[in-house]
């Protein structure tokens, strides 16, 4: 088009210094900098990826060393996949650039990654919600963005996955979402030492993983450590009714953070007022900020997910994110794979809902989403429940504890899975003389595979509700994958 023709808006179209940033992840010459390596070639990078089987065409593959595995010996398989080059520790006879230490380079080009960007960084930890939080969180930023906010993926939350999303955060990103877990004491604190967030948010307190810390007090420290790497200035985000809220403002009060409180409570910062159930099982929120109210609808199912919501808000508030963008990104939002996403299911004569819960698995958890089942429109709700792992010597009353929501949920049916759930049987089988018939009954077996015969031998019919929740290491995945491999069509995500 004549240049005389243009709108003349478009000879003042803004330029920001974001523009002159590159569009590529990562250059040679910035990883060898960033890592003090050296670059056997000259090549432009879109990803970076430590695991041979997921690395995409353009990426750079960083071959990582442990103690059981060296990624130098996949490093073939990278390139098969279309790595662009490979950060290592000895020459290798494809692009790369060579360290000393891979793993200190991966921490370096983390680091790099986090000073380069004027990205937001919002950090979050807790027992229970961190990835649906995590993913809320960054549907809401990216809406407001136009798809300029980053997350880590999958439950990268660890010594190896925080630093990876943090080395793939793009320098033209203005915000970064970074879940962070922990199995033992003083894990929490080096993982935000690496992010720096000027946003720290918990999720909830609960007795996931007490057997390495034992007890719920020594869980709130080990997540209050996220307070440790906050930016100056940087805003505390904290479940008002939790038990261990005070201890948590005190922690973030010697951080000298900002804090921020959400939930039910009457003095929390961010409040429920109302909340109305909408049709598709999510609801229609109301919630005072202190300064002005706000009304949202979430796609979400079950109770949790109002308070959840709440501290999502908060949080796109203290990160200067658009609320009214998050709204609308809640109203969309969809149930993630293992963690809530609900399947429909062909079965004779029509369809039954499954809801896949099965990455993971702790008693509060377990309870929040038997009762998100409970709110479930079904003719008959099923439940297929694997273990609950890490609880160490207060597993037995744990999964006892159990029985009672099972009950509450109106569970006509339950396969239990794992050693751990032969406690739950037999608190089960204590009911089994209930008046009019109304005891759960149930099943308990060893492995995935079992369960699959047993929900099988069981039959589904239509207008039946199946929740299938497990810790990750039980395999209910499996069980997942068999019944919704040739699924019709999906029903509506959840929580």
């Amino acid at each position: 088009m004549n240049a005389s023709l243009a709108h003349p808006l478009l000879h003042h179209w803004p330029i920001t210094p974001r523009d002159a940033l590159p569009l590529a992840l990562w250059t040679a010459a910035e990883i060898e900098a960033a890592c003090r390596g050296t670059a056997s070639h000259d090549f432009q990078a879109s990803g970076v990826e430590m695991d041979s089987r997921d690395v995409k065409p353009g990426d750079v593959f960083v071959a990582l060393k442990g103690e059981a595995m060296d990624g130098h010996k996949f490093i073939p398989q990278a390139f098969e996949k279309g790595a662009i080059a490979a950060i290592v520790d000895r020459p290798v006879d494809y692009p790369h650039v060579l360290v000393e230490d891979t793993t200190k380079a991966l921490h370096d080009l983390a680091h790099c990654a986090r000073e380069r960007s004027q990205a937001i960084r919002i950090g979050i930890t807790g027992s229970v919600g961190k990835t649906g939080m995590k993913e809320a969180i960054f549907a809401c930023l990216d809406r407001a963005s136009r798809g300029a906010a980053h997350r880590s993926v999958r439950s990268y939350n660890n010594h190896v996955g925080v630093p990876l999303s943090l080395a793939r955060l793009p320098a033209r990103a203005k915000f970064g979402v970074f879940e962070m877990g922990m199995n033992h004491r003083h894990e929490i604190a080096p993982l935000s030492a690496h992010v720096r967030p000027h946003v720290a948010l918990i999720t909830t307190i609960a007795p996931a993983h007490i057997e390495n810390l034992g007890s719920l007090e020594a869980i709130a420290d080990e997540k209050s450590d996220i307070f440790k790497g906050l930016m100056p200035g940087g805003t505390a985000i904290i479940p008002a009714d939790s038990e261990w809220a005070e201890r948590m403002i005190g922690h973030a009060r010697d951080c000298g953070a900002r804090i921020v409180t959400f939930g039910r409570t009457a003095d929390a910062d961010v409040r429920l007022l109302d909340a109305i159930p909408a049709a598709g099982g999510g609801a229609l929120v109301t919630a005072d900020l202190g300064d002005r109210r706000i009304c949202y609808t979430i796609a979400e199912p079950g109770e949790h997910w109002i308070v959840n919501s709440l501290g999502v808000m908060a949080a796109v508030r203290a990160a200067g994110g658009d609320l009214g963008a998050a709204g609308l990104a809640l109203a969309e939002l969809g149930g993630l794979k293992g963690r809530g996403a609900r399947h429909a299911i062909a079965v004779a004569g029509g369809t039954a809902l499954l809801i896949d819960e099965s990455y993971n698995a702790n008693p509060a958890s377990m309870r929040a989403t038997l009762k998100a089942l409970a709110a479930t429109p079904a003719t008959r709700r099923l439940a297929v429940l694997g273990s609950m792992k890490e609880l160490g010597d207060f597993a037995d009353a744990f999964h006892r504890q159990l029985a009672e929501p099972i009950a509450e949920a109106g569970v006509k049916h339950a396969i239990l899975v794992g050693e751990e759930m032969r406690a739950l049987a037999e608190e089960l089988g204590k009911l089994a003389g209930a008046p009019l018939g109304k005891a759960t009954t149930f099943a308990h077996c060893r492995t995935p595979a079992e369960a699959i015969a047993l929900l099988e031998q069981y039959g589904l019919a239509p207008g039946d509700a199946v929740l299938v929740k497990g810790s990750n290491s039980v395999g209910l995945g499996r069980l997942v994958s068999h019944f919704t491999d040739n699924a019709p069509a999906e029903a509506a995500a959840g929580g």
